[in-house]
């Protein structure tokens, strides 16, 4: 193929590759040069109210299958997503993959294009293509895609990485790629797959090697996982550490075959060779690794599990239940020019969630229209999954599926729009942070800047969705005592000697346990504060039981409810994590213990 006609990305994406690959081989062939080094950071915030109201509406009656003759000489919009459950809603206003024959967007005045894309850079790449036509002066371009559909915690490195190539092509701030809103959100149906002991015993995945793809939604709930237990997490994917979980990029970005490598791994000994790497600093050795476990979604979950034995679901979006919104992802000057057509599309999407909600018809439909546009399975199989299904091998049980769809009231409530806590920025501040300190893949090299929330994300055009009932706000009953520990890390909170107020430099990192908390939103908290050994026993255990509280005296005023708070208290210097006598050691002793239950 001619270089003249590949696209724009087409050669950005060449380039990168060349560069990189003179790159690597100087840094292939230079033991003992520093490279990214692995780190712990502090967890992701998880809400204190989960998202998931139904509005009461009369059934409506279901699209058909015939192609729809009212809108064919409308202008055709196309959008592109992943196959994934939780997109059900907008598949099912549509009737299909074309505007069909009594659908929601029939009625709502949309001809609509749905398109299956697993691979990341080509979503990307449909997308450059569609502004390309539209920097040409065609106000609804053919070419390309007016939007695409992903995991609302890929944003961050998707937006911030093609905002580059934008501006690159054609000048800072000219075309802006935005969150334009969501319309489901993954309950379980990612997850990280890993043996049991991974579950039962967190700390045991050190050293293991995961393979994902990096940046992704998925590598966000493994990065999650880790950070809220303590782990270090080695951002290099042609690194390996063993003091650290390691990750290796999925084949074409696509997260099928992030659960193929797992699988040709486990059953035919494939290893991948990565360059060890020791406090930062090669060693010079490279280490020939299996993959030990994947983060993945359906259908990429049954796959594992129907392939290997000794496995399970480690832990997923049922945990962290507002982590991964199912986000549209449009460019700005577009919806601009076409606010009608953009909230006509929520519009009719929101009603059909809304019917899905109510109506098993509706939710078997939805499951028939997901089928036929994933050329995957069939109804039965997405509309189990979609639900989540339980299996069991060899005496292991695990999760397969789970995927919620927002109606307006969800979407609404997910922005902070009704009850003032804004779940998605939580999301998207904290994933920003882990591309700026993991620097995964030399991300910060290849983008100048992450793409702060306030630009990424515009939600107004949902202003113009009428004739709708946004619902009633639901909230989470705390009340129920929780039992089962999903995660349990230590903060270094610093505080005054000798004191339980808060110093100016803990607050970013209350900030992180915040956000965490918003993100696992229906998980219970157990505080522990502990000290080292200076004063005495007596104070000390009076002293961590007040840091404990100030920890949650913050939080409270942030907006979490104290009904999420099921137990709050101190351990003194009785169980020292360093050496009392060192002054490092004291500091890693003066801590707090945040426990996640559910």
């Amino acid at each position: 193929m001619k270089w003249s006609n590949l696209t724009f990305f087409s050669k950005a994406l060449i380039t990168l590759l060349v560069a990189g690959a003179i790159g690597s081989a100087v840094y292939f062939l230079s033991p003992g040069l520093r490279v990214d080094e692995s780190k712990s950071l502090d967890k992701l915030d998880v809400s204190d109210k989960d998202v998931n109201n139904v509005t009461t509406s009369a059934e409506l009656p279901l699209p058909e299958a015939e192609a729809s003759s009212e809108v064919a000489s409308k202008p055709l919009i196309r959008i592109a997503g992943y196959a994934w459950n939780a997109q059900s809603g907008i598949i099912v206003a549509n009737g299909g993959s074309k505007t069909t024959k009594g659908s929601l967007m029939e009625k709502n005045g949309v001809n609509l294009e749905l398109i299956r894309q697993d691979w990341l850079s080509e979503l990307r790449n449909q997308q450059m293509k569609f502004v390309e036509e539209f920097d040409k002066g065609n106000n609804t371009p053919k070419e390309g895609v007016a939007a695409i559909m992903i995991m609302g915690d890929g944003a961050p490195f998707y937006i911030s990485s093609a905002q580059q190539a934008l501006d690159d092509k054609y000048g800072a701030g000219k075309y802006q790629l935005q969150v334009l809103g969501a319309i489901g959100i993954s309950y379980g149906e990612d997850k990280v797959i890993g043996p049991p002991s991974w579950k039962m015993n967190p700390q045991s995945m050190k050293g293991a090697l995961i393979s994902t793809v990096i940046g992704d939604g998925d590598w966000v709930v493994a990065v999650n996982y880790a950070f809220a237990n303590g782990l270090k997490v080695n951002p290099d994917p042609s690194t390996y550490d063993a003091e650290a979980v390691n990750f290796v990029a999925a084949e074409n970005d696509d997260y099928i075959e992030a659960s193929k490598a797992l699988i040709k791994s486990q059953t035919q000994g494939y290893t991948v060779p990565l360059k060890e790497v020791k406090g930062g600093k090669l060693t010079g050795k490279t280490i020939n690794k299996k993959i030990d476990g994947c983060a993945t979604w359906t259908p990429g979950d049954k796959m594992v599990f129907d392939a290997l034995n000794g496995f399970t679901d480690v832990v997923s979006t049922r945990e962290f239940n507002n982590q991964m919104p199912t986000t549209v992802i449009g460019l700005k000057q577009f919806a601009d020019a076409n606010k009608e057509l953009v909230a006509n599309i929520f519009k009719a999407t929101f009603l059909a969630t809304n019917q899905m909600k109510q109506y098993d018809s509706w939710r078997k439909k939805a499951a028939e229209a997901a089928a036929a546009n994933f050329k995957q399975e069939n109804g039965d199989y997405w509309y189990t999954m979609f639900k989540g299904q339980q299996g069991e091998k060899g005496g292991i049980s695990y999760n397969m599926g789970g995927s919620r769809v927002f109606n307006l009231a969800d979407c609404n409530q997910y922005f902070g729009a009704t009850d003032g806590v804004n779940r998605y920025k939580a999301v998207y501040d904290q994933v920003s942070r882990y591309l700026k300190e993991l620097n995964p893949g030399g991300f910060n090299q290849n983008v100048k800047r992450i793409v702060p929330y306030e630009e990424a994300v515009n939600v107004s055009y949902l202003k113009g969705i009428t004739n709708i009932d946004a619902g009633a706000t639901y909230t989470t009953d705390y009340y129920k005592k929780a039992t089962s520990v999903m995660a349990s890390g230590e903060w270094r909170i610093n505080f005054d000697v000798g004191r339980a107020s808060v110093r100016p430099e803990a607050k970013d990192v209350l900030e992180q346990i915040y956000n965490l908390l918003v993100q696992a939103e229906d998980s219970k908290l157990e505080l522990v504060g502990h000290t080292d050994n200076s004063g005495t026993q007596d104070a000390n255990y009076s002293l961590s039981t007040a840091r404990a509280e100030a920890v949650k005296s913050y939080l409270i005023q942030k907006g979490i409810p104290a009904s999420r708070f099921q137990k709050v208290d101190g351990k003194g210097q009785d169980e020292p994590v360093a050496d009392n006598s060192t002054a490092a050691g004291k500091a890693k002793n003066r801590r707090v213990v945040i426990t996640l239950l559910k």
